[in-house]
């Protein structure tokens, strides 16, 4: 019944907003021939009278029996507009509270300058900020039909990290890290792989993935398990556990049927070589020398996530070892654990956010809508000797593009 509510004022969110951009509509279009403003007017509402009705329709279908890859852009593309007709709104508004402000202002002042009355047939609306409102939503729709293209445009980041206390025989240990792989979202095998190829090219000592490995359930690894299968290292493949690796968004049939598809995930990595790491921890020995590799399963400081990580369980007999790496999928556990209670973890390895596959990175500066819920959200943070790096993600979730933040592979070098 909650669902149902829901879609109902979903659509009336809709078609209000409809009829706020129709009001923009009709400026751009009003000096134009009737059958131009005709064509304009049946186009706009056709198409908004189809999405409409898709969301009325759509608990009567059976969506997971969809193309997945259909499926997919459908729900994007029709998210897409409504995100941009929204934008578009955000502009008319601004608009709006001008016209209002410079009515308020002829009614207060326009009698006492002038003597007589204020009578205003209307102050219509600005023909540029109509263009403006349009443009950018246009704009943003493009924006994010063109970031369809790059979710599979792996990025290399390469990066230097110095510890004073790195054992001797560590210097120069290069190790992958990627994360947030949703292998539910993949429709495209052959990219994928070209991924899988760019990350053994650099002979990493060490491979650590940090969790959500698929979106909810085990068996959408069926047709990559091959491909991730490939992935090997001298030192070993490790893991972790991230928030959607355990089900908590799904609809199960029971509790059971949720905790068995946990298991098949946990032996689908056994199976494929990897090590995952259940909030425990692994010496790594070189040339008699040893650092600690940590990994916890999800922790989040963030109430709308999980916290099952048990970092004291993880930690319990690591502190012997002059050098700490610690896997842990939510970067928000830094601030809220690791930091104040565990100063000597040297290394956090972290993913979850995706950067929000929407933002923007040129040398110098970085921005994602991302950074206003998650203070450390993409890339190298320090605090004192202490490192965290939060990979951007390998795979994408919900929207099937990036825009600005692409998926990446890191190699990180030991110093």
């Amino acid at each position: 019944m909650q669902r149902v509510s829901g879609s109902w004022i979903f659509i009336i969110i809709m078609i209000l907003i409809d009829l706020y951009v129709f009001q923009a509509v009709k400026v751009i279009v009003q000096n134009a021939s009737f059958k131009l403003r005709f064509a304009v007017f049946g186009g706009y509402w056709t198409f908004s009278a189809v999405a409409v009705a898709i969301i009325v329709l759509i608990p009567f279908f059976h969506v997971d029996n969809w193309n997945k890859t259909f499926r997919t852009y459908f729900f994007a593309i029709l998210i897409g507009l409504f995100l941009s007709k929204a934008v578009t709104v955000i502009f008319l508004i601004i608009d709006d509270l001008r016209r209002l402000l410079q009515w308020g202002g002829g009614k207060l002042f326009y009698q006492y300058i002038h003597g007589e009355p204020f009578r205003a047939a209307g102050i219509s609306r600005s023909v540029f900020m109509s263009w403006l409102a349009l443009g950018i939503g246009g704009g943003l729709m493009s924006t994010l039909l063109y970031g369809f293209t790059n979710k599979y445009r792996y990025q290399l980041k390469k990066i230097r990290l110095s510890f004073p206390n790195l054992p001797s025989s560590f210097k120069g240990l290069k190790i992958v890290h990627i994360s947030d792989v949703h292998s539910g979202s993949f429709t495209d095998k052959v990219a994928v792989s070209r991924g899988i190829d760019m990350i053994l090219k650099q002979k990493a000592d060490l491979i650590l993935f940090t969790g959500d490995l698929v979106n909810d359930r085990a068996d959408e690894m069926n047709d990559y398990t091959d491909i991730f299968s490939k992935l090997s290292a001298p030192m070993g493949v490790f893991s972790t556990l991230g928030n959607h690796d355990y089900g908590d968004y799904r609809r199960w049939p029971s509790e059971a049927a949720k905790a068995e598809n946990l298991e098949r995930l946990k032996q689908l990595q056994k199976d494929m070589g990897w090590r995952l790491l259940m909030n425990e921890h692994v010496v790594l020995e070189k040339n008699g020398e040893q650092i600690a590799l940590l990994g916890i399963e999800n922790w989040s400081a963030k109430s709308s996530f999980p916290k099952y990580g048990k970092m004291d369980k993880a930690y319990a007999g690591s502190e012997k070892y002059p050098f700490k790496i610690l896997m842990s999928h939510d970067p928000s556990h830094w601030d809220a654990e690791v930091r104040p209670k565990y100063s000597d973890v040297d290394l956090m390895l972290a993913g979850h956010t995706h950067g929000m596959q929407f933002g923007v990175e040129v040398p110098g500066f970085k921005w994602s809508p991302v950074q206003y819920v998650y203070k450390q959200w993409a890339g190298l943070y320090e605090d004192a000797s202490q490192k965290l790096y939060i990979n951007r993600g390998y795979g994408f979730i919900g929207y099937p593009g990036r825009v600005g933040i692409l998926p990446e592979i890191t190699l990180i070098e030991l110093v």
